[in-house]
């Protein structure tokens, strides 16, 4: 199964994270397929640059966000409510960028 989840970068005490697509059983830090964006904590407010149409893509065959991921995705409205993955057009998708 593959996941998109958060893979910690960073300084002790500041971390950073990458927004990746990887399998399940590859470690936290180990192993990944792509790197699709970054999410910064530290910043106020957070700060979180994401490649949309590639996390939209992942989504569509079949990816499982963490549960870190999902409150990403649906402040950037790429799932909803419930979790199932929005529909994308080409004008919801240049909003969420």
């Amino acid at each position: 199964m593959v996941r998109i989840r958060l893979r910690r970068m960073g300084a002790k005490k500041k971390p950073f994270y990458r927004i990746i697509i990887a399998s399940k059983q590859s470690p936290r830090d180990g192993r990944f397929i792509e790197s699709i964006g970054t999410y910064d904590p530290n910043t106020q407010p957070e700060t979180v640059t994401m490649q949309t149409d590639r996390a939209a893509y992942w989504l569509g065959v079949g990816a499982q966000p963490s549960d870190g991921v999902v409150r990403i995705l649906k402040k950037a409205n790429l799932i909803d409510g419930e979790g199932k993955p929005v529909p994308q057009t080409t004008e919801t998708a240049a909003v969420a960028a």
